[in-house]
């Protein structure tokens, strides 16, 4: 009898045990697959990070999130296939997790640390060998380092995509390890994790992380992958060997991340204003773009220089801004029947703004996508250096803050829409957009978007679109004029040099009547006060040399989603504007 009630005793001991390794088994179950969605979403931000720093920084924005997204997804499937060389999975995966921490929070780091000595190498050994200006060592060795610095992103994509592709095929073997039966849809399960996560991540990218610094951004998205380490020594202590080793270095790196991020975006901002060749003297990355301001300061009671980059490409200097805003406006309002209604398409800075307020509008309009940018020109920042918001409030005259100006923050191609279906109408329309070197810009200067202004442009008005360099850029700026022409318009090209960009050119365009070649050709004076542009020097602006236009019929229009002008202007630009760099 005895034996009977200790075999029954055993027996229920069992069932009681057995519900309880089920829900084990659900748990570890669900904090692998949910380690798995974490890990996907920073696997994906690590991507964007890394693409973003070549463009926003190194200007090569054009190429780099394809090219990066491209070698990341190869150093995957390598690092997949290299996982198998692991023996310990559960040892593999939390020094994995470790690794890849370090490595993200101090890729950007490191990469502008050094690009901004490969460019500061020439000064340093010109000042100690007490080089001349004009005797500046560059090429060679220095020439190379700069070269290859520019592809260090690249070199840190192969590396965090060889170690992310290792985690699912780890965390696989640690799921099969803990099942008692093969399970027929393991791997099926993690890719499921993986792309949620995947899905997660590009949504935290978008609405919260692409507005942060960047090395913030990089430290935050890191402290995931060490949470995630933590985790899973805590969990499978038992199974990892040296895990208070492990557990140790993880207190190490959750001590570094905590002094990146509080001192890294300066420390990263540092090492990015080495490349530039004034003093930054204030940077701020918005939804859309990286803006910095430099200044020069000048002796003998001159004001400074102040300039505008906008993902390492220079905008505006101060000191000849006026010459590129005067040839974009006062030709375009001069060709014009009236100057009651004025559209202006970017702009930004209140620059142009200010330049079209000489003529007495009754209203003007200015669309422009980035808020942020326009809100640094119309009001005193709390972050920027107070000298500095007041020369950017009186290098455009205050312009944005005028009662007759409407501000509208959209998307030029989809903003324009509204407009039309409101049916406004404007007697001159400007359009100040950066050079089409980005496929999202290219839209901008299609024959589709030309036709929905031609909607909004009065019979009897004009417009003008910045047309990049006919130097530097020939095809793309012909490509402009061409493109615009096969919109139905009018059209004549001009140019001039602006010191700070060299031999620039405009567009100039009408929809009946007269062309606005001939139409300035009447105007002996301008009616407004303007010290420096004069009729003599517009007139001058249209003549191009003899040969100019001799391939202009074979040179193609920039229809919507043929990307040729884009093309054009990357086959032409191989170098940054105004940066010490490449």
């Amino acid at each position: 009898m005895n034996n009977t009630l200790l075999e029954n005793g055993q027996e229920g001991s069992n069932k009681q045990s057995s519900p309880s390794k089920r829900s084990l088994a659900w748990f570890d179950d669900a904090l692998l697959l949910g380690i798995m969605a974490l890990l996907a979403g920073c696997g994906l931000i690590y991507e964007y990070l890394l693409s973003h720093y070549a463009g926003r920084i190194l200007g090569a924005l054009e190429a780099a999130i394809y090219t990066m997204i491209g070698i990341m997804i190869v150093s995957m499937g390598i690092g997949a296939f290299a996982a198998r060389k692991i023996r310990c999975a559960f040892t593999g995966f939390a020094l994995l997790e470790l690794t890849v921490a370090f490595c993200g929070s101090l890729a950007i780091l490191i990469t502008a640390a050094v690009i901004g000595f490969g460019q500061q190498l020439p000064l340093i050994i010109a000042n100690t060998l007490g080089l001349p200006p004009d005797h500046i060592p560059d090429g060679g060795f220095i020439g190379t380092l700069q070269n290859l610095s520019e592809y260090l992103p690249y070199v840190w994509g192969v590396i965090l995509g060889l170690m992310i592709g290792m985690e699912i095929p780890l965390i696989a073997r640690v799921r099969q390890s803990l099942s008692e039966e093969h399970l027929l849809h393991n791997a099926g399960t993690i890719y499921g994790a993986d792309y949620v996560g995947a899905g997660v991540g590009a949504a935290i990218w978008v609405m919260f992380m692409l507005s942060l610094d960047i090395q913030l951004a990089a430290a935050l998205t890191a402290s995931v992958n060490l949470l995630a380490g933590f985790v899973f020594i805590w969990r499978f202590w038992d199974q990892i060997r040296w895990a208070k080793l492990i557990l140790t270095v993880h207190f190490i790196a959750s001590g570094v991340l905590v002094l990146l991020a509080m001192h890294g975006p300066s420390w990263e901002q540092n090492f990015n204003n080495l490349l530039y060749k004034d003093k930054v003297v204030y940077a701020e990355a918005t939804r859309f773009q990286q803006l910095t301001f430099t200044e020069r300061l000048r002796g003998n009671g001159q004001a400074p220089v102040y300039s505008l980059y906008i993902n390492g490409r220079l905008q505006f200097s101060s000191i000849d801004e006026h010459i590129y805003h005067s040839f974009l406006v006062h030709p375009t309002l001069a060709a014009s029947a009236r100057q009651d209604n004025v559209l202006i398409i970017g702009g930004g800075d209140g620059l142009g703004l200010k330049q079209v307020l000489k003529w007495q509008p009754k209203s003007v309009t200015l669309m422009d996508l980035d808020e942020k940018l326009v809100d640094l020109f119309k009001q005193p920042q709390d972050n920027m250096p107070e000298h500095v918001s007041n020369a950017m409030l009186a290098l455009n005259g205050d312009a944005l803050n005028d009662p007759r100006v409407t501000l509208i923050y959209d998307d030029a191609f989809n903003g324009v829409d509204k407009l039309i279906s409101d049916n406004q109408r404007f007697d001159s329309i400007i359009i100040d957009l950066p050079d089409p070197s980005h496929p999202d810009l290219n839209k901008l200067y299609s024959d589709l978007f030309y036709r929905k202004l031609a909607e909004l442009l009065s019979a009897d008005g004009a417009m003008t679109v910045q047309s990049t360099s006919p130097y530097h850029a020939q095809q793309a700026f012909i490509s402009v004029g061409n493109t615009i022409e096969s919109a139905g318009f009018t059209v004549e090209q001009y140019h001039h040099n602006v010191p700070s960009f060299g031999e620039w050119g405009w567009t100039i365009a009408t929809r009946s009547g007269l062309d606005a070649r001939t139409r300035l050709a009447h105007n002996e004076q301008l009616p407004i006060e303007e010290d420096w542009l004069t009729p003599g020097l517009i007139h001058a602006s249209f003549e191009f040399p003899g040969n100019f236009y001799d391939d202009k019929d074979n040179i193609k229009i920039n229809t919507i989603g043929s990307l040729q002008l884009y093309h054009y202007h990357l086959a032409s630009w191989s170098e940054n504007q105004g940066m010490n760099l490449f």
